[in-house]
């Protein structure tokens, strides 16, 4: 196998990066990924006490469109 230094360092990354995506503070934030969300919060002067956790896409749904039926009432409202 490997050194065992090696196989801490593995281990020990292995868990920041894990800490890093379960744990909301630890995120990266959306519109800035070089700071934390812990950080700006606290920059912020704000205090998280809930969250409510989605996965990407979850909660979209997507509208059921009748395509001939939309185009018919733009031509409508395009004769008007």
């Amino acid at each position: 196998g490997k050194p065992e230094n090696i196989v801490e360092n593995m281990i020990n990354g292995r868990i920041t990066k894990f800490k890093a995506e379960a744990s909301l503070k630890e995120q990266a934030f959306v519109m800035n990924p070089e700071i934390k969300v812990g950080e700006l919060a606290k920059k912020a002067g704000a205090e998280i006490v809930s969250f409510t956790y989605f996965k990407v896409g979850e909660g979209i749904e997507k509208p059921v469109d009748d395509f001939a039926a939309e185009v018919a009432a733009q031509v409508a409202a395009a004769k008007q």
